[in-house]
């Protein structure tokens, strides 16, 4: 269907023009960060790397994650989108409201799909690795977890609201930007191809989170956040359901910090089996009955009589 909205770029040079946009993104938010890290510690850029992992430096990190994320991811997204259309936040997929329906089923699917990811994650751990490359992925991992420990003091009701903010909220609000509104939107739409475009920007959102053991589990939230687009076409759903992911994790160590519990116990999974794998039934069908719904409501309110707007899909 064409859009009439469309500034005339196709969505393949989008795609591309999003990842050099992402990228150049990064970079900037590398660069302002130095002189934000500085001012907010007192300390150089020789020391950023050991300083980010000093819970004194709490606030600084927080404010690098921000960043990060609001450069590295969200104004990317949003600059492309306005580049290739007239009507970015729609192109995107903001324009839905939603519904108190599928955000109940996006809840339940998110739920059952964490208990499929702890058995991928188990699985992640089990495949055998040289010596050397453990090594390399266990240093990732510690700095990840010294960072992460930095950010999440979690002291009390307060830091914790903070802690949901910054790393559940935030995050979950400008990946999804970038990598379902944006990139899974527009590789779907030049390609035609909307699994094959869910499987490459799931593949693409796990690696660029630099886990090894973390890859499968965020490789399988990926394609649940990326049906969950394919079939709404509502990103607020998306940024919903990472959130929830989120917030889980961090009200879980939260927990574990109120009962005096060390916060690498609760960040560690040293308790993983397959058993989990026995959720994935129950997470395929209520996707079943997430599309039925979604393509109802699409009926109701995209084809309802009278309106001539284009339903807002990754395939419109």
């Amino acid at each position: 269907m064409y859009d009439s909205n469309s500034k005339g770029i196709s969505y393949t040079a989008g795609f591309f023009m999003l990842i050099a946009f992402a990228v150049a993104g990064l970079i900037i938010a590398a660069i302002v960060s130095i002189p934000v890290w500085t001012a907010m510690t007192g300390l150089g850029i020789k020391d950023m790397e050991k300083g980010m992992a000093d819970p004194a430096n709490s606030n600084a990190v927080k404010m690098l994650q921000c960043i990060n994320t609001i450069i590295g991811f969200f104004i990317p997204a949003l600059l492309t989108a306005f580049l290739l259309n007239r009507k970015p936040m729609k192109l995107l997929g903001y324009s839905k409201e939603i519904k108190w329906s599928q955000a109940g089923l996006v809840l339940c699917i998110i739920i059952s799909a964490l208990f499929v990811s702890a058995s991928l994650a188990y699985l992640n751990e089990q495949i055998p690795i040289s010596a050397s490359w453990k090594a390399t992925f266990n240093k990732l991992e510690d700095e990840y977890n010294q960072q992460a420990e930095a950010i999440l003091s979690l002291n009390n009701t307060g830091e914790y609201i903070i802690a949901l903010f910054v790393m559940a909220f935030l995050p979950a609000l400008c990946e999804e930007t970038l990598f379902r509104g944006g990139l899974q939107n527009f590789l779907s739409r030049s390609s035609k191809m909307p699994w094959l475009s869910i499987i490459i920007v799931s593949l693409i959102f796990s690696a660029a989170h630099f886990s090894y053991y973390g890859f499968l589990s965020r490789f399988f939230l990926g394609i649940m956040l990326g049906l969950i687009y394919e079939y709404s076409g509502n990103l607020w759903l998306c940024i919903l359901a990472h959130f929830i992911n989120n917030a889980l994790a961090i009200t879980v160590i939260y927990v574990y910090k109120t009962q005096g519990k060390p916060l690498k116990e609760a960040m560690a999974d040293t308790n993983g089996s397959y058993w989990g794998l026995l959720a994935l039934p129950v997470v395929i069908a209520l996707f079943f009955l997430f599309r039925k719904l979604s393509h109802q409501t699409a009926e109701q309110v995209d084809w309802a009589p009278g309106n001539n707007d284009q339903v807002n899909t990754p395939l419109s």
